[in-house]
C-alpha cells in the first residue's frame, strides 16, 4: 500500500501535515512516523514531559445486551464478567491452538453490559467479523468508526489533561471515566502503551482535532509519531500485534499469563470454555518449549526483528522479534522468543547480524521501570 491515495486517513491527518509530519503507510492508514524534531527527541518527550500520538486507526467496539460479558468470556481467557465500573483490563482472542488472535483492551463503563473495546489497526476488520459470528446473537457488536482515539503519555500527562478537566486526576492505573474535554464527551482511560503514566482518550471524531490542538496547547505536550511510540512500548517491553505475538503464539509461550485470572484457570469457578483452552492449561501447567524474553546487546550494535539467536557453539535457539538501540536503556535491546532450557536470567546468547555473532544477555522486562499510576 505504498500509493498515499489508497491510505486511510484518520481525523487529524491534516493537523499532522501542518506539523510537519513524515507520513508513512501503517495497517492501511497514512500515519505520522515522526516530526521535524525526530524520534529520539520525541521519545524523551514522553519520557520526561507529555506526548501526544494520534492512535485513531485502533479499532473501538462497543458490546451491549445482558449477556455481553459472559458472551465475551467464550472468547477471551480473562475475567470480563468480574469487572466493575469503570475497570479496565487486558485481553486477547485466542484461536483452537492457543494462539493469539489479536490483543486488546476491555472496560466496563457504567453498566455491566456496556463493555467498550480497543483492537489494533490491522485485526479491527477480523475481530469484528469474530464476535459478530461467534457471540453476535448473544449480544450487540457495535463499531464505533465515528470515534478518534488520542494517547496522552508522560509523567506530565496529567497536569495537562487536568487543566481541561481536573476529574481526570482522580482516575487510576486501567480505569475510566466519561468527561468532557474541550466540549467534546469523552470515554477516558489511564492506560496507555509506553509504560509511563498516562491516558487514552476515546473523542467524537468530528472534535478531535479541536481536542488535539488544545492538548497540544498546553506547555507539557508535543506530537509524537509511531517511531517513538514504537521504541517507548518496548523499552516497557509490551508486545507489539504480529511482530512479538500472533496465532502461532500462545499465550504462555509469550509469557502473558499474567493476564489471566484465576477464575479462568484450572480449579477456577469459570475455568476454560475459550477457543484453545486445553491447549493453554496443559502449558499453565508443565510450560512451553519455548518464551518470549528480553535481550540486552554487550555491544553497540542493533539486533532488528528476525534475527536468529544461537549458543555458543552456534546452535539456533530461537529468533528476535523486536530489537532497537533503547533511548533511556542507552543500549541495544530486543525481545526474543528462545528455547525454554535457555530462557534464563544473565543467559548469555549471541544474535547473527550479517553473519556476525553478537553477544546478548537475556534479561528480565521491562527494560525501564514502569511509572503507572496507581494511586
Amino acid at each position: 500500500m505504498s500509493d498515499t491515495a489508497v491510505l486511510q486517513k484518520t481525523p487529524l491527518h491534516a493537523l499532522h501535515l501542518e506539523l510537519g509530519a513524515k507520513m508513512v503507510p501503517f495497517a492501511g492508514y497514512d500515519m505520522p512516523v515522526s516530526y521535524p524534531s525526530g524520534i529520539i527527541k520525541e521519545h524523551r518527550q514522553c519520557r520526561e514531559s507529555a506526548a501526544l500520538f494520534d492512535v485513531s486507526h485502533m479499532g473501538q467496539l462497543r458490546l451491549t445486551g445482558a449477556d455481553a460479558a459472559k458472551a465475551l468470556e467464550t472468547l477471551v481467557p480473562m475475567d470480563v464478567q468480574g469487572l466493575v465500573d469503570g475497570q479496565q483490563r487486558y485481553a486477547f482472542f485466542t484461536n483452537s491452538n492457543g494462539g493469539i488472535l489479536d490483543d486488546l483492551m476491555i472496560t466496563r463503563r457504567g453498566a455491566e453490559n456496556d463493555l467498550l473495546l480497543i483492537v489494533n489497526a490491522a485485526c479491527k476488520e477480523a475481530d469484528t467479523k469474530h464476535l459478530i459470528a461467534h457471540i453476535g446473537h448473544r449480544c450487540t457488536v457495535q463499531p464505533l468508526p465515528d470515534r478518534a482515539l488520542l494517547a496522552l503519555q508522560g509523567p506530565k500527562a496529567v497536569q495537562a489533561l487536568a487543566r481541561l478537566n481536573s476529574g481526570v486526576s482522580a482516575l487510576t492505573f486501567m480505569t475510566g471515566m466519561t468527561v468532557r474535554l474541550a466540549g467534546a464527551e469523552c470515554f477516558v482511560t489511564r492506560s496507555g502503551y509506553t509504560g509511563d503514566d498516562g491516558f487514552e482518550i476515546s473523542v467524537p471524531a468530528s472534535m478531535a482535532e479541536a481536542l488535539a490542538r488544545e492538548l497540544l496547547a498546553q506547555p507539557e505536550v508535543g506530537p509524537v509519531g509511531l517511531g517513538a511510540r514504537d521504541t517507548l512500548r518496548l523499552e516497557a517491553g509490551l508486545c507489539l500485534y504480529g511482530h512479538d505475538i500472533d496465532t502461532t503464539t500462545t499465550p504462555v509461550e509469550a509469557a502473558l499469563t499474567w493476564a489471566i485470572q484465576k477464575v479462568r484457570r484450572a480449579g477456577g469457578a469459570r475455568h476454560g470454555g475459550y477457543p484453545g483452552a486445553s491447549v493453554i492449561d496443559g502449558q499453565l501447567a508443565t510450560g512451553a518449549a519455548t518464551k518470549r524474553v528480553g535481550l540486552i546487546g554487550l555491544e553497540r550494535v542493533p539486533v532488528r526483528e528476525g534475527a536468529i539467536i544461537k549458543d555458543a557453539h552456534g546452535h539456533k535457539l530461537g529468533h528476535v522479534t523486536s530489537g532497537t538501540i533503547a533511548p533511556t536503556v542507552a543500549q541495544p535491546i530486543a525481545m526474543a522468543y528462545l528455547a525454554a532450557n535457555h530462557a534464563l536470567p544473565n543467559h548469555e546468547v549471541y544474535a547473527d547480524v550479517r553473519g556476525k555473532p553478537q553477544p546478548m544477555r537475556v534479561t528480565p522486562m521491562p527494560f525501564t521501570p514502569h511509572h503507572y499510576f496507581r494511586g
